[in-house]
């Protein structure tokens, strides 16, 4: 269950990288509780295996790969082969544990001929930021499509600028995981047409990975196509959320007074907050700017067991805005804003301000930090802010302040 409670919390709105790094001093306290009841705590993760629940092969697999006895490895990648889905706690754990204690672990899984071990090694090295090697140009070919997707999409996170042909060559495919991550690992690291038409199409199908499509494409696009996309978006009612959150990656301040008015219309009035934080910097909450949730407004599942919608709340963390409060604050605050401009957090996006807020931002503003910074910088790994918090601590130094 923590472990769920982590991978929710990797992009959460509220999470800064302080408050991951505590919630990672929790996981690590309870794998120390298991590493000292020595057996015994195997024994209990050997049980947990039954749950079939990523969670418990994620402990199980930190054990197992901390054993000297390769059984325990075993009966993991038992539980992963039956159902694969699992394999993420699997590669958590590798991602989890020192690059000198997971090499050795994750070299065997790269030399593995089987699609996935091979794609626990793969997703394992770029989890860590490191190249697989040969490995990952021969799984850019394979038949299998998770396994190639998963190649691409470490080609994008690595910066392999050198594989970027494989990339383009695979945006063509039928499968959409392997279209999808081919595209996006090209735009990443380059502008090519074809990869942003693919991204576009992406997005605008409004399949599961519309918005991280828009994220990369948004970023790649020039201003005025960007601005030209986001109110084609704006005008259909079905991509009007898709719309707001384009103005928000944008960054800049002249969509302000229209993500004012989006804040009137209750389902997308949190979105319309978030993305008027990420151009401003300027926490809703923490500013006296925000409402209480309306009494009379269900946007997630009910407790009625007729009622179809079953989709969690994609806003539910989000603080609810009050239009009247922020479009004052804005009166008063907009001559600090340059239209024309591109804001992140309330300034403008230079690199220098862009590390700063990979390393003082919430975990959504880090992630936009990354992906900006990998885009400017080609062949520069994206920086992985789902890692272990102690980890990304000492890549980017003690953190400040959050920005608000």
């Amino acid at each position: 269950m923590l472990l769920l409670l982590r991978w929710t919390a990797t992009n959460a709105p509220s999470y800064s990288l302080i408050d991951l790094a505590k919630l990672d001093g929790r996981v690590a306290a309870h794998l120390d509780g298991l590493r000292i009841a020595g057996h015994e705590g195997w024994k209990a993760c050997e049980e947990q295996l039954a749950v079939n629940e990523a969670g418990e092969v994620f402990a199980a697999s930190i054990m197992a790969l901390e054993s000297l006895d390769s059984s325990h490895l075993g009966k993991v990648l038992k539980v992963v082969d039956q159902e694969q889905p699992l394999a993420e706690g699997l590669v958590s754990a590798l991602g989890w544990l020192p690059l000198e204690q997971a090499r050795p672990h994750i070299h065997n899984f790269l030399g593995s001929k089987t699609p996935l071990q091979m794609r626990i090694g793969i997703t394992a090295s770029a989890i860590h930021r490191q190249n697989p090697g040969p490995v990952l140009q021969e799984a850019l070919g394979a038949d299998e499509p998770l396994l190639r997707a998963r190649a691409l999409k470490a080609v994008g996170e690595l910066g392999q600028t050198n594989l970027l042909p494989a990339g383009l060559e695979n945006i063509s495919s039928e499968n959409p995981k392997v279209r999808f991550w081919s595209a996006w690992a090209a735009a990443l690291m380059s502008a090519h047409p074809t990869a942003l038409s693919a991204l576009q199409s992406i997005a605008e199908s409004r399949q599961a990975r519309s918005e991280q499509a828009m994220q990369v494409l948004l970023r790649r696009l020039d201003s005025g196509a960007a601005k030209a996309w986001q109110k084609q978006l704006a005008r259909q009612p079905s991509h009007l959320r898709l719309a707001i959150q384009a103005a928000g990656i944008i960054g800049d301040p002249e969509f302000i007074p229209w993500l004012i008015e989006q804040m009137k219309n209750l389902p997308l009035a949190r979105v319309a907050g978030e993305a008027f934080t990420s151009i401003t910097g300027v926490g809703l909450a923490f500013r006296d700017l925000e409402r209480k949730p309306p009494e009379d407004f269900q946007a997630g599942p009910t407790d009625d067991p007729k009622d179809e919608n079953v989709e969690m709340d994609p806003d539910d963390n989000l603080p609810w805005p009050e239009p009247t409060l922020v479009a004052d604050w804005w009166q008063k605050n907009q001559g600090q804003f340059q239209n024309g401009t591109r804001y992140l957090c309330g300034k403008p996006m230079t690199i220098e301000w862009l590390k700063q807020v990979l390393r003082d931002g919430y975990q959504r503003q880090r992630a936009a930090a990354a992906l900006e910074l990998a885009i400017r910088q080609p062949g520069t790994p994206l920086f992985n802010v789902k890692a272990p918090g102690f980890r990304q601590i000492q890549a980017l130094g003690k953190p400040g302040p959050p920005i608000r």
